[in-house]
């Protein structure tokens, strides 16, 4: 009997379970029709009425959304997207948008290539027909663009192509030399002697070269010539020792070296001051090729050997083990490419933008022709197709001085965003506990926080801070620079939440639950900061939540005047700085676009989120 009787409460219990187990689920997920204004004063609760006021308003709930994904953004793409604070380079500076520096037209890769060669941002080709292709960041100014091929270059039959920084020159099947681009440098203008001849097919030009600036050709019978901007590179040649003998020439950013027929690397400049000068005893002799990148030299050695020197900054000069032997040798800015006899690639030196690593494609030894240059490789395999690697372009374009806008719009939001929050933390500790104070105590406390607060409110925020930011000078690092402007902005910032908590506390603290609190012997400071302040905080997280906004936009107003937090490190307000120039902003809109458009999107959704809550804490909102 008793057994039955347990059996029967424990049934019993497991149905009520199970009844209250339905009975939650059946409100969670199909709750019943609005309950009458009675019913629902009794379930809700005021944080629930905030809370259900707020998300009732479309747009404050799509304005926090933004701002969170705004948030979430900024300070986890970091851990993912690089920031190198001393990245610059003058052969990367305002590049567009765009990942189009490689994408090579279809048309080249199905008539064969014939001849290719990479620029700085950009790279051209002739294919098996004569044709010329020129693709990527075509745009060397305004008005000026390497992908206007000249009419005379489109009518002739094209067998190589040389690519510079700024300019193009080409070689038909004639011998005739064409050159297009920017010319105020003399890029474009040939020698008086290959100009003379050049129309008449009769010079017999065999190779063409392109740098930074500058351009050479190599004829026939041995004879080398140069031409571009002889102020920025050493064209100086010594004619009457090497003429008749020179058999390649490879071109740094600066100066070159030759090769001449019996197999010896020279230095044919006449001051000899660079570093590429300094030729490798090795090098002398059973050198097959040559080629450069931008302040070293490559040799490649009858035997496959393979020698590099220079002034080496990105690991040019560690040349690898080759598991077969060396057939060619390329160069790019910071990294040279060999292809080698089995037909596979190797790559060394800088791998900043993946440069230096081959595609798992040709694992296979597929490749046959290897054409370097800045920072890509392209590869002709033995089936006819082009395979490409390394920059390809940048999302939001670079600025001034070569650097990713990406990476520093990222990282600069993670700045900006930190020192808005953390100054906002300062401001809301100080001024709801001088708030507290003086609201709940009243009398001579009241007066000495509120003439403080005067005080400090009449203090001019940015004169001050630009004034302290001066008297800094470089004492401070910029770690300590930055902590200093937090701090700042949250000690002259609180006055304005210290006056609304003490108008709250007022209010408060001759309520009931401020006498029974007392009544029971409650210690002040508790009955402030446990009682009184958690009751008056709905209101203060509008405050807090618009001081937010303030905060960020200070920080980039003193970034902006150049009192912030200093270059490199980014910040959005130190980004804009940048592009404080007209040209920049008429040619170069993607400097501050993206920074300003997310800057003030973030802005504007905090102030949204700030009326949401304004509206929500409001009893009038409330209207049934």
């Amino acid at each position: 009997m008793a057994d039955s009787k347990k059996t029967g409460s424990g049934s019993n219990s497991a149905e009520k379970k199970e009844f209250f187990l339905f009975r939650w689920l059946r409100r969670a997920f199909f709750p019943n029709k609005e309950l009458d204004i009675y019913a629902e004063e009794q379930v809700q609760s005021p944080v629930r009425t905030v809370v259900r006021n707020f998300f009732s308003k479309p747009i404050a709930v799509t304005a926090l959304v933004v701002f969170i994904i705004i948030a979430l953004f900024v300070f986890i793409a970091p851990n993912f997207v690089t920031l190198d604070l001393g990245e610059q380079d003058s052969t990367l500076v305002n590049i567009s948008p765009g990942y189009s520096m490689r994408k090579f037209p279809g048309a080249l890769e199905k008539n064969g290539v014939q001849s290719l060669s990479v620029g700085n941002n950009y790279s051209v080709a002739c294919d098996k027909e004569g044709k010329t292709y020129v693709w990527g960041k075509t745009k060397v100014t305004k008005l000026i663009n390497l992908a206007e091929i000249p009419d005379e270059v489109k009518s002739a039959k094209i067998v190589q192509v040389a690519a510079g920084s700024d300019h193009i020159v080409a070689l038909d099947d004639k011998g005739a030399v064409y050159a297009w681009g920017y010319s105020r440098l003399g890029q474009t203008r040939l020698p008086a002697e290959i100009q003379s001849n050049n129309r008449m097919h009769e010079f017999g030009i065999k190779s063409i070269y392109a740098s930074d600036q500058f351009s050479a050709a190599l004829t026939d019978d041995g004879r080398l010539f140069f031409w571009g901007n002889e102020n920025f590179a050493d064209l100086t040649y010594r004619a009457e020792e090497f003429d008749g003998h020179v058999t390649d020439v490879a071109l740094t950013n600066v100066c070159y070296v030759i090769l001449t027929d019996d197999g010896g690397v020279h230095s044919a400049t006449e001051n000899g001051k660079f570093a590429t000068d300094r030729i490798p005893e090795a090098a002398e002799s059973g050198v097959v090729s040559i080629s450069a990148s931008s302040n070293t030299v490559a040799a490649l050695k009858e035997d496959g050997t393979v020698l590099v020197w220079g002034a080496a900054t990105k690991g040019e000069t560690k040349v690898p083990e080759f598991p077969s032997k060396v057939v060619d040798v390329e160069g790019g800015r910071y990294h040279y490419t060999a292809l080698l006899e089995d037909g596979s690639v190797m790559s060394w030196g800088s791998n900043r933008y993946k440069q230096s690593e081959a595609p798992k494609s040709l694992d296979g030894g597929k490749a046959v022709k290897l054409w370097t240059g800045s920072f890509q490789n392209y590869v002709l395999t033995e089936d006819g197709d082009l395979e490409s690697w390394g920059l390809k372009g940048f999302l939001l374009g670079t600025d001034g001085l070569g650097r990713d806008v990406f990476a520093r719009l990222v990282n600069g939001g993670k700045m900006t965003m930190t020192i808005g929050a953390l100054s906002v933390v300062i401001e809301m500790i100080i001024g709801i506990i001088l708030g507290g104070l003086a609201g709940y105590f009243g009398g001579v406390v009241d007066m000495v926080v509120m003439r403080i607060a005067e005080i400090v409110g009449s203090m001019p925020f940015i004169p001050f801070a630009m004034i302290l930011s001066a008297v800094m000078g470089t004492k401070v690092s910029i770690e300590q620079r930055m902590y200093i402007i937090m701090v700042i902005l949250g000690v002259l910032s609180w006055p304005g939440l210290c006056r609304l908590v003490r108008a709250q506390i007022f209010a408060q603290r001759e309520m009931e639950y401020v006498v029974a609190a007392k009544a029971l012997g409650v210690k002040e400071s508790k009955i402030i900061f446990s009682h009184i302040i958690p009751n008056v905080m709905s209101v203060c997280l509008v405050s807090i939540t618009l001081a937010f906004g303030t905060s960020m936009l200070t920080e980039s107003s003193l970034s902006y005047l150049g009192f912030g937090v200093p270059l490199p490190t980014p910040t959005w307000g130190n980004m804009l700085t940048n592009a404080n120039n007209s040209i920049v902003i008429q040619n170069y809109w993607w400097n501050w676009l993206f920074v300003g458009a997310i800057f003030g999107v973030a802005c504007i959704c905090i102030n949204l989120i700030g009326d949401g809550l304004r509206d929500a804490l409001d009893p009038k909102s409330n209207g049934r």
